[in-house]
Parts: C-alpha cells; sequence; structure tokens
C-alpha cells in the first residue's frame, strides 16, 4: 500500500538532530518529503509541559516555526517541546468538523496516549495502550539505499585500510553514562591490541558528546594502528563507515546508535561504559536477548541476525490506519 504523493506532512521537534531524524526517517519511509517544524515554546509552556494544556495557541515562541494552518493530513512530532504543538493542531485542524490532522507522537508523551491518533516507543519504555506501538530500538534514517550510496562516497579515502574494517561509533557522557578519559584510555588500550594481534582497521566517528580530550588521547593510542578518525570537519562519515564495515562497535549511551547499527544485519559489539539506567538495561539487555548485539570484551565475533526493521513496520501501521479513515 502507498500513500497519496499529495498528502501534506509536518514533521514537529525542538530541533535536536536525533530527535528530528527519528521523525524525518518515518515520514521518509512513507514515501513523503516533510515541512520540517523546530518549536520554541514561551513560559509557563516551556517549563510544563506536556502537562499545561490550555491556550496552546499561545504557547509558541517567535524563535521557532509558526504553528499555523493550513493544517497538514500527517504531524510526525517527537519530544517534549512537540507535544503542546501536537495537541493544538490536532484540535484545532478538527474544529471544522472531518478526521483533522492525523498525529504520530514518537516516544513517551508522558500524557494519555489517547491524546494522539498513535503512539510510538521503544518497548523498553514500557508504555501500552490501544493506539500505542512499541519497536525494539529507535527510528532513524537508516536505509540500504543511503548505506549503499554513503559507502562509494567514503570508499576512495579509506580504500588502503586493511579488511576486516571495524567501524567504533562513539557516543559520551549523558545523564546516564561516563565516557571520561578514563573510559578512552581503556577503550583505546582494547582496540589497539586487537587490532595488532588479529589484523584489521578502525574507521572512527565521534558524536558531538565524545569530547576532545577522549579524541586526543584515543589518536595518540592508536597512532601506530591502520586507522581513521573523523576530525569533524566537512560531512560527517557516519553512515558512510555503517556502510563499508564488517563489524560494528558502538558505545552503549546511544539507542539511536545501536539502532542503527542494527539495521545493517552486521555483527554489533556494544561498548560498556560506568553507569547506566534501567530503561538503557531493558533495551540493550532484549537485543541480546534478540542475538542483535553483543558485548564488547576486546575481541571481535561473528554472526547473523535478522536485522531491525521498525521503521517500516511502524510506516506500514499508519499507512492502514489512514487508509481506514
Amino acid at each position: 500500500m502507498s500513500l497519496d504523493k499529495k498528502i501534506t506532512c509536518w514533521v514537529v521537534t525542538d530541533g535536536k538532530a536525533g530527535m528530528e531524524n527519528q521523525c524525518l526517517g518515518l515520514a521518509e519511509a512513507l514515501g513523503l518529503a516533510p515541512q520540517i517544524k523546530r518549536v520554541k515554546l514561551r513560559s509557563p509552556w516551556r517549563e510544563l509541559s506536556p502537562f499545561l494544556r490550555h491556550g496552546l495557541r499561545y504557547a509558541f515562541g517567535r524563535q521557532g516555526d509558526p504553528i499555523t494552518p493550513p493544517w497538514p493530513d500527517l504531524l510526525i512530532a517527537t519530544g517534549r517541546a512537540s507535544v503542546p504543538a501536537a495537541l493544538y493542531v490536532r484540535r484545532a485542524s478538527r474544529n471544522k468538523g472531518g478526521n483533522g490532522t492525523f498525529t504520530v507522537q514518537v516516544q513517551n508523551p508522558v500524557i494519555h496516549p489517547s491524546r494522539f491518533d498513535l503512539v510510538v516507543v521503544p518497548r523498553h519504555d514500557g508504555l501500552t495502550g490501544a493506539n500505542v506501538m512499541t519497536t525494539r530500538g529507535s527510528l532513524h534514517r537508516v536505509t540500504p539505499e543511503l548505506l549503499k550510496r554513503e559507502a562509494e562516497k567514503l570508499l576512495p579515502s579509506v580504500r588502503h585500510l586493511p579488511s576486516p574494517r571495524i567501524a567504533v561509533l562513539l557516543g559520551g557522557s549523558n545523564s546516564s553514562y561516563q565516557f571520561a578519559p578514563r573510559e578512552a584510555g581503556q577503550l583505546t588500550i582494547q582496540l589497539a591490541a586487537m587490532i595488532k594481534s588479529t589484523g584489521g582497521s578502525l574507521m572512527i566517528t565521534p558524536s558531538r558528546r565524545t569530547g576532545e580530550p577522549n579524541l586526543l588521547i584515543m589518536k595518540a593510542g592508536l597512532h601506530d594502528v591502520p586507522c581513521t578518525i573523523w576530525d569533524g570537519q566537512g560531512d560527517n562519515p557516519y553512515y558512510g563507515m555503517l556502510g563499508l564495515a564488517d563489524t560494528i562497535l558502538v558505545t552503549c549511551d546511544s539507542v539511536n546508535m545501536v539502532s542503527e547499527a542494527c539495521t545493517t544485519g552486521k555483527p554489533v559489539h556494544v561498548i560498556d561504559l560506568p553507569g547506566g539506567a534501567d530503561k538503557f538495561r531493558r533495551f540493550h539487555q532484549s537485543l541480546r536477548d534478540d542475538g542483535l548485539t553483543r558485548p564488547f570484551s576486546g575481541q571481535i565475533e561473528s554472526w547473523t541476525y535478522t536485522p531491525l526493521t521498525d521503521v517500516q513496520m511502524v510506516a506500514a501501521r499508519i499507512k492502514v490506519m489512514l487508509a481506514a479513515r
């Protein structure tokens, strides 16, 4: 089933790339080219969202994009700041009767799911409801076509690296995990010893949370092994590395990066970091139980699994729900 190309779609977030990409990935899986709306909330909605649901037409600050008609046929939103926008559009679009805008809220909106047409959450959140769809990981923009295209772009600059090529996806410290110089140093020692004993090469891409001190430690410790480390200049080779990698290592702090790695069908080793939270532990345990990931202990292994297809499953559900309207 395919959607009518005339369907209009908004993606609504606070502008954070990781959040926005989840919504864009879903819109693209539906075959739609969405209009991106990045919202900023005024006080008191900024402090109380999503619990303050009165006067929503006044909630949006001028720094963000306007939330005004004509209303879209489909709205895909995620993040705390997007909840008032989704509620307002859903209500305002129905004032003149009819179905109004079909609202999809990605991740737990912290209010009752019945206030949206569909809520999509990872199963480790533990949210249930008649209109709640659970996924094993987070939504994203990774497709085989994207990985092939980005791999072809990256190949000339890494062709000299010997196989197996191992992609290392680095996150950083957050509210649950710590990735400090101590952890960076320990990981660097493991990576260097692994390449020196078994051969191959490393393709490393950091995130904004990785931190320059950690990168300097890794660059120094890996200077004598076949390796490339993205320096932050130009386009991020992240997707190209996923496409070219024989094996993927990814730090445990990012559900998004682990989920994206598990769409490739390639062996995914998760690098443990100090800290944790129950939701993260449930997420990682479920992927290990399903045979998608294994912990990284200094050596790589080879295995096969059925890749994650969360984005495609959610897109299929939305198509059915829209057709039923």
